[in-house]
């Protein structure tokens, strides 16, 4: 016949004094007060596992903050659960997570853990960008919402407002990182899988607009024009320092001092300034490097080659450029980014190795193996390529428009 055990009273527990050694009260039905010689006095509940059977506990808390009749019901709760299989400390553990899913895996600290991530892989000014899109269009939506309840059509509808406005290009980016977010929560565990995979699909997609540029036999016309233009000569220097060495806007703005190796001519820009953040390496012409003794006295005691006309001490912003070529009546035929386009044209037309101008655009190789051999075999090639490109430059230039060979006409 089983022993029983007389529950215990509110007086019995509330006189548990410490002793030498630790001991217990039971209450009955696993329930136990365990008190030991340091004072401390913890409710205690023996089961066994449902699944292997073998014998366990759980704490249900201390004494006297965990009083007798809330032992009692936590108790009651446990075996109701054990008595449907379920095993109640794993149940609990669950309803932590759950609780702590609210706080702790809400979409906007995962999102804030997936940027931190994915900044190092990218540009300074994307990341910007990046991170200000989830701010201003995401977070005031669903950033309090725990990630397990962002369903397709709780981003759906938060991103509709957006289409709404016709933004359709920041629907996309907004599409695709809300698709990031979601797959870096499931490779972290915090959901079993990713049900806005396809929320792109519900919005229409935005028209492919191509970075207007001038083409081949224009190029004449461009550097008439800057040579008219009412710009600054800073401005004047930048644009033709893009055209070129036929960098990037943001690469072309950020430049310094310190990039330029003019032992070996090269201009050598770090991994972390790059859009595919691997450094890139441009061989300097001696139109290239003509520009730079023009600069010299405008910034060379500066760490920026193109300061900032506001605060010297960080550089021009990168639409400088876009906005002189607007003002040189080039809207909409021309924009920073075309000089690049300008540049491949020219050089492919020419007949030059595609494999180099797509090494001098630092654009990335999907074949690893021929990637590295560019970076190594094709430097000397480059060079050859982007001196023939700076002497088209020249000869495209009518008398005087060319910055590189007139600093006279700058004098004046």
């Amino acid at each position: 016949m089983p022993r029983i055990t007389k529950p215990l009273s509110s007086t019995e527990v509330k006189n548990a004094k410490p002793k030498e050694k630790e001991y217990t009260l039971r209450d009955g039905g696993g329930l136990y007060l365990r008190i030991t010689p340091t004072g401390s006095r913890i409710w205690l509940f023996d089961y066994y596992r449902p699944i292997t059977k073998k014998r366990t506990n759980m704490a249900f808390g201390p004494y006297p903050e965990v009083s007798l009749a809330q032992a009692r019901q936590k108790r009651d709760e446990a075996r109701a659960l054990l008595a449907q299989g379920t095993d109640p400390r794993e149940w609990e553990q669950q309803q932590a997570e759950q609780a702590r899913a609210v706080t702790e895996h809400t979409f906007r600290a995962v999102a804030e853990r997936w940027f931190e991530l994915k900044k190092p892989s990218v540009t300074a000014n994307y990341a910007d960008d990046l991170i200000r899109s989830l701010e201003l269009f995401l977070f005031p939506v669903i950033g309090d919402l725990p990630i397990a309840e962002v369903k397709a059509q709780t981003a759906i509808r938060a991103i509709e407002p957006i289409a709404a406005s016709g933004k359709l290009e920041t629907v996309r980016r907004l599409t695709q990182r809300v698709n990031e977010i979601m797959t870096y929560a499931v490779n972290s565990g915090l959901i079993d899988a990713n049900p806005c995979s396809g929320i792109s699909k519900v919005f229409q997609k935005p028209e492919k607009n191509h970075m207007p540029t001038l083409t081949p036999n224009q190029l004449p016309e461009l550097m008439n024009k800057l040579a008219k233009a009412s710009i600054s000569l800073q401005t004047r220097l930048l644009i033709e320092w893009s055209l070129h060495t036929l960098v990037r806007p943001s690469e072309a703005a950020g430049a310094t001092w310190s990039e330029i190796d003019l032992e070996n001519k090269l201009w050598r820009i770090p991994a972390e300034r790059m859009k595919k953040r691997k450094p890139h390496n441009i061989p300097l012409t001696e139109q290239s490097l003509a520009l730079l003794e023009l600069l010299r006295p405008i910034s060379g005691h500066r760490e920026f080659l193109f300061p900032g006309q506001r605060d010297p001490m960080t550089h021009t912003n990168e639409q400088t450029a876009n906005a002189a070529l607007k003002r040189m009546g080039l809207k909409g035929k021309l924009v920073a980014h075309g000089l690049r386009a300008l540049g491949s044209t020219t050089l492919n037309e020419k007949g030059f190795d595609a494999d180099v101008i797509e090494a001098a655009l630092a654009h990335s190789d999907k074949d690893e193996v021929r990637s590295a051999y560019n970076r190594t075999d094709y430097l000397d090639r480059r060079r050859e390529m982007m001196e023939w490109w700076s002497k088209h430059i020249e000869q495209a230039a009518s008398v005087g428009s060319a910055l590189t060979w007139k600093p006279s006409v700058i004098a004046s």
